[in-house]
């Protein structure tokens, strides 16, 4: 009879235990996605696309896919959703790497397809590319538009572009009805300011999720992402390593990754900048896209949920914020360097935030 008891006793105990070590493992997994107001969840982190050549990008989707990425951002415009098409048709589906329900993905509307009518042909060109039958995400990737037509930047014979005037609030009327059709399941806004997003929302029937923008530590977007937060978009980080790789640089802007103070953190922590950079990000549920098609650091990019930063440390880094754009996408007219687009009324930059 008392080993009986004692046998009860110890199950007892062990399914106990068992229940406490769950427990346990449950508050310290990472809570690696953030809720959009959709009810779809968002990894934290994505591989970014830009400027991924062809010939790479392929390469780079699989391998994220394979190491645990659930979250692939593209654009129209970064002319490689075909090859990123690829990828997807080899990794995704039932028995293979991912299946396509737990997989993220963005794309994102050009400046030339504002017009209603071009909506949503467009969007089924990016599917047709992607080998897709959804998005999971449609962004309107500017609030400027360009002249309409296949090529995606038309030009003046001096250089600057042909812009279109169509009103971003009827391109967004368009996309609404790419979520009625089940086309997409969230739509939302890319390089828009905050004066631009509440005027979309006074029209919207459905409403914005997600605000994508270049956010780093020199460009901490405080201001906006605030703004965001109280209208229930979440943000997206663009670029959220400084984009070191990018054509126009200024021969003296600030290099983010060699901040003393984020690489005196990644010595405390044993991790690279970037992966101190990313985790500031994740930790305050901005969602941030690093691009690579260096398999170490698609790898590295991902290992951000297994410390956290004190309140102090993410003081300081976001004291770091010096309002600085790396991403103006600039031209050369009559010999001198000029921001591309400043000359749209939509042209975002010239608000505050």
């Amino acid at each position: 009879m008392r080993v009986v008891l004692v046998e009860d006793s110890l199950l007892w105990i062990k399914n106990e235990l068992s229940l406490w070590v769950d427990a346990q493992a449950k508050m310290s997994a990472p809570c690696d996605f953030v809720a959009l107001h959709t009810g779809q969840k968002m990894p934290l982190i994505g591989l970014g696309t830009w400027k991924s050549e062809r010939g790479q990008v392929k390469e780079a989707v699989k391998y994220a896919l394979s190491v645990g990425y659930y979250h692939i951002d593209c654009a129209a415009a970064y002319s490689n959703e075909a090859e990123i098409g690829e990828a997807f048709q080899e990794c995704l589906g039932p028995n293979k790497i991912t299946k396509r329900e737990d997989l993220f993905v963005t794309s994102k509307l050009w400046n030339t397809k504002h017009h209603p009518e071009d909506v949503e042909p467009a969007l089924r060109k990016t599917l047709g590319d992607l080998k897709l039958d959804y998005l999971d995400l449609y962004l309107m990737h500017w609030p400027h538009a360009f002249e309409r037509g296949d090529n995606l930047f038309p030009k003046n014979p001096d250089n600057t572009m042909r812009y279109d005037y169509t009103d971003y609030k009827d391109t967004w009327k368009a996309m609404e009805k790419l979520v009625e059709k089940g086309l997409v399941k969230a739509i939302g806004l890319s390089n828009f300011n905050s004066r631009q997003i509440d005027d979309v929302l006074s029209v919207a029937t459905v409403k914005p999720a997600v605000l994508q923008v270049e956010c780093h530590p020199y460009l901490a977007q405080n201001e906006l992402i605030a703004h965001c937060q109280k209208r229930g978009l979440v943000v997206t980080a663009y670029s959220p390593l400084g984009s070191p790789d990018r054509m126009w640089k200024h021969p003296d802007e600030p290099v983010l990754l060699e901040e003393p103070g984020i690489k005196k953190l990644a010595e405390k922590y044993s991790k690279s900048p970037a992966q101190i950079i990313l985790r500031w990000q994740v930790q305050r549920k901005v969602v941030a896209i690093p691009k690579s098609v260096t398999p170490a650091r698609i790898q590295q990019n991902l290992q951000v949920f297994d410390f956290s930063l004190t309140e102090e440390e993410m003081s300081h880094i976001g004291s770091l914020n010096k309002n600085w754009r790396y991403i103006v996408p600039m031209i050369t007219v009559n010999g001198k360097l000029v921001a591309r687009d400043a000359g749209h009324p939509h042209y975002p930059f010239n608000d505050p935030y």
